[in-house]
């Protein structure tokens, strides 16, 4: 019997389904490594070293973040094209706050230790605000949520230049700064402690999940393929811990610090930077977006919702308040991701958050929510956008220009769309 009859396919098929093998996200897994793989080759192994490692983290974190809530928002079926103006306002907001607000009125200095939380929360209630507004808009007015968020693209970004009056706002509070990835990171020790934790609570959810399934007489994967999943996620959390804590701080750098503490750097002394706090942020946040998505009445509200509105709604779900809630969620993730990338930046200049609505929509996108909604998760998400990121950074190093990037994102987002529609027109979905 050939291997392509209709009999071996489904004994693929239903050993597949009895691993429980996502093939969707493999796929996507493969592409990233095919991605980083011929970057690699082109770049001399440059592009899988620990320093680009490092870079490619920091630099995919506010997109990431900010991807975690569009899918919420698209599972819901609406838009969200104002999220790179949020975060362009909040940081013009955080950006006066530190350096002419709070030294003016209140007579705190840059360093004063009050002035990062302070900042931090005029962010993350700026993009809060304005996201709720626009979830009011949408859900209470009946104003189609590409209008008004088009509307906000078109705003918000304005709104924060005429705050800044069109200046590049810098230097930012050295606290603050610790949350952009270079200048905050937990150093070697700490880093394999966080990595020891996430292994650990990797293998709790992986089994804790199993035992769920049994107690409840469902299928579950066979003991060696649960092992291999198991030792890979441990494999790749330490792996990749291991990476970071491989990458060295500059001599120079070594000497400034040890400078600054009024010591001499011991001869041949080397120190690696470890776990960025950004990036241990964005985990925080995957891991709290992923348990409101499978564990909460909220997800589960917003997966009915998506999947049928006018069921939800008949249903008793307050389809209104839901879409005001998942828009404020939306805007305090843009004030999050504004935190973050103007401490990486170091400043806050008028062009941050610039076409972030088109690279938070496509890694959504890319990592497989359905823009029909109803279909969407968190880590897809985080994988789109660090395929995107790869992309970008990898053509970068190769001397591609930024139009030509901007024409592969293009066209990658439109392959991933095409692929997406096949898979499901082949598993007989919508």
């Amino acid at each position: 019997m050939s291997d392509f009859s209709p009999a071996a396919s489904r004994t693929r098929r239903n050993w597949l389904e009895k691993l429980e093998i996502d093939l969707r996200l493999l796929g996507m897994i493969g592409a990233f490594a095919l991605v980083c793989l011929c970057f690699s080759v082109v770049t001399d192994g440059r592009f899988l070293s620990a320093r680009n490692i490092f870079n490619l983290t920091i630099q995919t974190v506010s997109v990431a973040i900010m991807a975690t809530g569009m899918v919420f928002v698209i599972v819901c079926r609406h838009i969200d094209l104002s999220v790179g103006a949020i975060l362009a306002l909040a940081s013009a907001v955080m950006g006066v706050m530190q350096a002419r607000w709070l030294p003016n009125a209140l007579g705190l200095g840059l360093g004063h230790p009050l002035i990062a939380p302070v900042t931090m929360i005029s962010g993350l209630v700026t993009g809060t605000a304005i996201g709720a507004l626009n979830g009011w808009l949408v859900g209470y007015q009946r104003i189609p949520a590409f209008i008004v968020t088009l509307g906000g693209l078109l705003i918000w970004r304005y709104v924060g230049w005429y705050l800044t009056a069109g200046q590049t706002i810098a230097p930012l509070n050295q606290t603050f700064l610790l949350f952009g990835g270079a200048e905050g990171t937990l150093g070697v020790g700490a880093s394999w402690v966080a990595g020891g934790l996430a292994a650990a609570a990797a293998l709790w959810v992986i089994w804790s999940g199993r035992r769920r399934k049994q107690a409840h007489d469902f299928p579950v994967r066979p003991v060696w393929a649960e092992t291999v999943v198991m030792t890979l996620a441990v494999t790749l959390i330490m792996g990749f811990v291991a990476i970071l804590n491989s990458y060295e701080l500059p001599q120079a750098k070594l000497r400034r610090i040890f400078e600054a503490r009024g010591e001499i750097m011991p001869e041949g002394y080397t120190q690696g930077y470890g776990l960025p706090i950004s990036v241990l942020i964005l985990i925080l946040v995957a891991v709290a977006m992923t348990v409101i998505a499978g564990r909460t009445r909220f997800g589960r509200y917003i997966f009915a919702t998506g999947g049928n509105p006018d069921a939800a709604e008949l249903s008793g779900i307050n389809t209104r308040l839901l879409t005001v809630k998942i828009f404020a969620l939306m805007g305090f993730l843009c004030g999050l991701s504004a935190i973050i990338a103007q401490a990486r930046l170091q400043s806050h200049p008028n062009d941050i958050g610039t076409l972030d609505e088109l690279r938070v929509i496509a890694a959504a996108v890319i990592g497989g929510t359905a823009l029909s909604g109803g279909i969407g998760t968190i880590h897809g998400a985080i994988l789109g956008a660090l395929i995107m990121q790869s992309l970008q950074s990898g053509m970068a190093m190769v001397g591609a220009d930024a139009p030509l990037q901007n024409i592969v994102v293009g066209v990658v987002l439109v392959l991933a769309v095409w692929i997406d529609i096949q898979y499901r027109k082949r598993l007989g979905m919508r």
